[in-house]
C-alpha cells in the first residue's frame, strides 16, 4: 500500500513536471509566435521626438522646481531651460514650420504628419513657458527677497534714491549706446536681429496731427544685463534688468514725440541652413555667407510682454509675419538665459552646491610623468568632470614639444574660446611636425567659432581638412605618431565628448589612452578615410559611422536575442544623449520579446516605449538630470557571460548613425572595464536625479521609499576624489563611497 503510494506520488510529481515544461514551452512559442507576427516599426510603438524633447526640458524644469536643491542651483535650472527652448525652436520647431510650409506631409516614426506635430508643440510649449514663469515669479523670485537678494521686475516699483541712481546710470552709460529707431514712409520697418532684445513704442508728435507712430530700440547686448543698485538696507542686494532702464528712459530718445506705450519684445528666427556641399567650391566661404543670414531668418516666435498694447501687439505681428499660436504673452522678464548671469554673482556661494569636488587628478598620470611611458603601461581611463581633462590637453602639448613624434592627427567638434588644444596644435606645426586637424565647420552654432580656428590653424601650418561633403565629422579621436628605439609607436586618444577644456567640467564623459596597435592601426585608417579617398577592407577594433556602426550594434542587439532564445543569460545596458533611430529600436523589441534584460539611460530624447505587453516589458528606461549633463554614451553586451563593453561619441538617432562621421571603440582591459561597468550600475542605483519613463509616457522620479538616497553624480565625484588621494594603489581597487550621500 505504501509502496503505491509512493508510486502515485512519483507519477504526480512527474505530471507536473511534465505540465510545467508543456507550459513553458507553450509560454515560449507564444512568445515566437507573437514575434513573428509583430511588426516592431509600426508607428503605434513610438512616441514623437519632438515631445520627447519637450518632455526632458520638463525634466530640466523639475530640478528649478526642487525645493531640496540649492536656491542657485534651482535658479542655473530654469536658465537652462530658457536657452535649451530657444534652440528647440531655431532649429527643430524652425524645420516643422518649414515643412508645413513646403506641403510636406509625410509622418514621423509615430505616424504624424508636419502639421499635427507642430500643433502638438505649440500647445506643449505654451504651458511649458507658463510652468517656467510660475516657477520664476511664485517661487524662485521671493525666496531670492528671502534670501537678501531683491529683483526690480518693474521700473515703476523703483524708490526716489534708486530712481536718481539709475536715471544717472543710463545717461552715463546706456544712452550713448542706443540707436533710436523711428517707422515712417521714409523710414521702412528696421530688421529685428534673432534673439535680440527690443523696446516697442507707439508714439505721436508732441505738434501736429495725432496719428500714432510705431518706434522701437534695441536692448544692447554689449552691455551688462543685470545692473547693480546700490541698496538702501544693510544687509541686502538690488538689481534691475536694463530693459527696465531703457523702456523708463525711451522719452529721451524720441524728444519730439509722447510717448503713449512701450513694451519690451523678442523673436526668434530660423536658425538652421542648408548647404549644397556637392554645389560649393569653398566650404568655409559658404557656410561664412550662410551665417550671416542666420540673423535674418524667417522668425518664428514672438515673446511679448503680458498685457502690451493691443496696437502696438498688431504692428509688430504684421510686420514680422507672426501667427497668433506663434506669440508667446508672458509675465515676467523675457530670456530667462540672464539668469546663468545672475549664477554668477558674488556672496551667494551659501546658496550653491558645495558638496561636489572640482575635477580631481588622474592617479596614473601624475602632473610630471612621461605620458607616453604610462600609456605603454596599460590603456588608462579618464572620467570627466570627476577627473580632469588637464592629461589631454597634457598629452597633445607634450606630443607638440616631444623631438620624437613625427605626427599629430586630430578631429575637433566643439573647442572652448581659448583653447588650449588650438595653442598646442599650432606649436606642433611651427616645431616641424606633420600636423593634421579635421574642423567641423558645420558644428551647429559653433560654425563660427570653428572657422576662426581654422583659419588660425592653416596660418601655423597645420594641414585643415573641413570635414566630408554631406556629412558631419562627430568622432573624438587623437592620433600621435612617435618614433621609439622599437619602431614606430601610434598612441591614440578616443572619447566620448568633445575636446573642450571648458565643457569638460559640465559635461560626464569617458576618454581613454591606449597605444594597442590594432587601435593605432585603426586610427591611421580613419585619418586616411578623412583626408582622401582611402576606405580600409576591415576595422580591427573600431567601428564608423555611416558605414559599419549601425549594423555593427543590430549584430551586438541580435547577438543577445539568440542567447535569450537559447534559454541563456542575455542583458545590454546603454547609455547615451537620445535614442530615436526606428531600426536600432526595434531590434530592441525583438530582442525584449525573446527575453533580453534592456537597461536604457537616456538623458534626453526617447522615442521608444516602455511596458508594451509581449514587446517591451524587459526594457526600462531611465533619464539622469543632476548637477553635470550627462553626454557619455556606453553600451554593455552581455555576450553570454563573456561581457562587451564599449563607447563612442553616437547616440542611436538617424543622423549619429548615417549622416556622422562617429566612432565606437571597445574597453577590453579588465580593470577599466569594471570601471565602466561601476558607472553603468551606479546610474541605475541612483535614486536621487533619475526619472523613469512610464508606460503612459510620462516621467516620474525614482520612488526612494525604502531605497537609501543614492546620488550617482555626487559618489562618482567622491570617488574621485578619494583615488586622487590613495593615488595609484586605488587604482585597481574598487573605491566605495556610502551610499547615502544626497544633496
Amino acid at each position: 500500500m505504501v509502496k503505491r503510494a509512493g508510486k502515485e506520488n512519483r507519477e504526480m510529481k512527474e505530471n507536473r513536471k511534465v505540465k510545467e515544461a508543456e507550459k513553458e514551452i507553450g509560454k515560449k512559442t507564444e512568445v515566437l509566435e507573437k514575434e513573428a507576427e509583430a511588426d516592431y516599426t509600426d508607428s503605434k510603438y513610438y512616441t514623437n521626438r519632438e515631445m520627447s524633447w519637450i518632455l526632458f526640458n520638463k525634466r530640466v524644469l523639475s530640478e528649478a522646481r526642487d525645493k531640496q536643491i540649492p536656491l542657485f542651483e534651482r535658479v542655473k535650472f530654469l536658465s537652462i531651460t530658457a536657452s535649451n527652448l530657444d534652440e528647440f525652436f531655431m532649429v527643430r520647431v524652425a524645420a516643422l514650420k518649414d515643412m508645413v510650409n513646403g506641403g510636406y506631409t509625410k509622418t514621423d516614426i509615430a505616424g504624424l504628419k508636419p502639421s499635427e506635430q507642430l500643433a502638438m508643440v505649440n500647445k506643449a510649449t505654451h504651458e511649458l513657458v507658463n510652468l517656467q514663469y510660475s516657477t520664476y515669479k511664485r517661487s524662485l523670485v521671493p525666496l531670492l527677497y528671502t534670501n537678501g537678494l531683491r529683483i526690480i521686475e518693474h521700473h515703476e516699483d523703483l524708490t526716489a534714491g534708486e530712481i536718481e541712481y539709475v536715471d544717472r546710470y543710463f545717461m552715463e552709460n546706456v544712452y550713448p549706446v542706443l540707436t533710436p529707431m523711428a517707422v515712417d514712409s521714409s523710414r521702412p520697418f528696421p530688421l529685428i536681429r534673432n534673439k535680440s532684445l527690443n523696446i516697442g513704442a507707439l508714439v505721436r508728435k508732441k505738434e501736429g496731427d495725432e496719428e500714432l507712430e510705431f518706434a522701437t530700440v534695441q536692448v544692447p547686448s554689449v552691455l551688462p544685463r543685470i545692473v547693480p543698485i546700490p541698496s538702501e538696507k544693510e544687509g541686502e542686494r538690488v538689481i534691475i534688468l536694463l530693459e527696465e532702464l531703457v523702456e523708463r528712459n525711451i522719452g529721451k530718445l524720441f524728444l519730439n514725440y509722447n510717448i503713449v506705450c512701450a513694451y519690451p519684445f523678442r523673436i526668434m528666427r530660423n536658425a538652421d541652413f542648408i548647404i549644397e556641399e556637392d554645389e560649393t567650391e569653398d566650404l568655409l566661404k559658404e557656410i561664412e555667407k550662410k551665417l550671416k543670414r542666420r540673423q535674418w531668418g524667417q522668425a518664428i516666435r514672438l515673446e511679448v510682454e503680458s498685457g502690451i498694447d493691443k496696437r502696438l501687439l498688431k504692428i509688430i505681428r504684421d510686420e514680422l509675419f507672426i501667427k497668433e499660436e506663434d506669440i508667446y504673452q508672458i509675465d515676467g522678464p523675457l530670456d530667462l538665459t540672464y539668469l546663468m548671469k545672475m549664477y554668477g554673482l558674488e556672496g551667494f556661494d551659501h546658496l550653491k552646491e558645495s558638496a561636489y569636488a572640482p575635477p580631481q587628478p588622474v592617479p596614473e598620470l601624475s602632473e610630471d610623468c612621461d605620458i607616453f611611458g604610462e600609456i605603454r603601461k596599460h590603456d588608462i581611463l579618464l572620467h570627466h568632470p570627476y577627473q580632469t581633462f588637464a592629461p589631454v590637453v597634457e598629452f597633445i602639448r607634450r606630443a607638440a614639444k616631444d623631438p620624437d613624434v613625427l605626427a599629430i592627427k586630430q578631429t575637433l567638434y566643439r573647442v572652448s574660446g581659448n583653447s588650449p588644444i588650438i595653442a598646442a596644435l599650432a606649436l606642433a606645426a611651427e616645431n616641424g611636425k606633420q600636423v593634421s586637424v579635421l574642423v567641423e565647420l558645420k558644428a551647429r552654432f559653433d560654425e563660427e567659432n570653428n572657422i576662426v580656428w581654422a583659419k588660425m590653424l592653416e596660418k601655423a601650418g597645420c594641414h585643415v581638412i573641413y570635414g566630408l561633403v554631406g556629412l558631419k565629422t562627430h568622432s573624438k579621436i587623437t592620433l600621435v605618431v612617435r618614433k621609439e628605439e622599437d619602431g614606430i609607436r601610434r598612441y591614440v586618444h578616443l572619447g566620448t565628448g568633445n575636446y573642450n577644456d571648458a565643457t569638460a567640467k559640465l559635461y560626464t564623459d569617458l576618454g581613454m589612452f591606449t597605444c594597442s596597435r590594432p587601435v593605432g592601426e585603426d586610427a591611421t585608417a580613419v585619418f586616411n578615410m578623412l583626408s582622401g579617398y582611402s576606405e580600409p577592407r576591415f576595422w580591427n577594433k573600431l567601428a564608423l559611422a555611416p558605414l559599419w556602426l549601425k549594423d555593427k550594434f543590430l549584430y551586438l542587439i541580435a547577438r543577445e536575442t539568440a542567447s535569450a532564445k537559447a534559454g541563456r543569460n542575455a542583458h545590454i545596458i546603454a547609455k547615451m544623449n537620445s535614442l530615436c533611430d526606428r531600426d536600432i529600436i526595434a531590434a530592441l523589441y525583438g530582442a525584449s520579446a525573446a527575453g533580453v534584460k534592456i537597461e536604457l539611460i537616456i538623458r534626453g530624447i526617447c522615442t521608444l516605449k516602455v511596458g508594451i505587453p509581449g514587446v517591451s516589458e524587459n526594457i526600462s528606461v531611465r533619464s539622469i538630470v543632476g548637477n553635470f549633463l550627462e553626454h557619455s554614451r556606453i553600451f554593455y553586451f552581455e555576450n553570454d557571460g563573456v561581457p562587451e563593453i564599449y563607447c563612442g561619441s553616437a547616440d542611436w538617432m538617424p543622423r549619429n548613425l548615417e549622416r556622422r562621421v562617429e566612432i565606437l571603440f571597445p574597453v577590453e582591459q579588465p580593470d577599466l572595464k569594471e570601471k565602466v561597468l561601476h558607472i553603468l550600475q551606479g546610474e541605475l542605483k541612483d535614486t536621487v536625479k533619475a526619472h523613469v519613463l512610464k508606460a503612459d509616457g510620462t516621467y516620474e522620479k525614482v520612488d526612494k521609499r525604502g531605497k537609501p538616497a543614492y546620488n550617482s553624480q555626487l559618489v562618482f565625484s567622491l570617488e574621485a576624489k578619494k583615488a586622487a588621494r590613495l593615488g595609484t594603489e586605488a587604482v585597481d581597487e574598487r573605491v566605495f563611497i556610502p551610499e547615502t550621500h544626497h544633496q
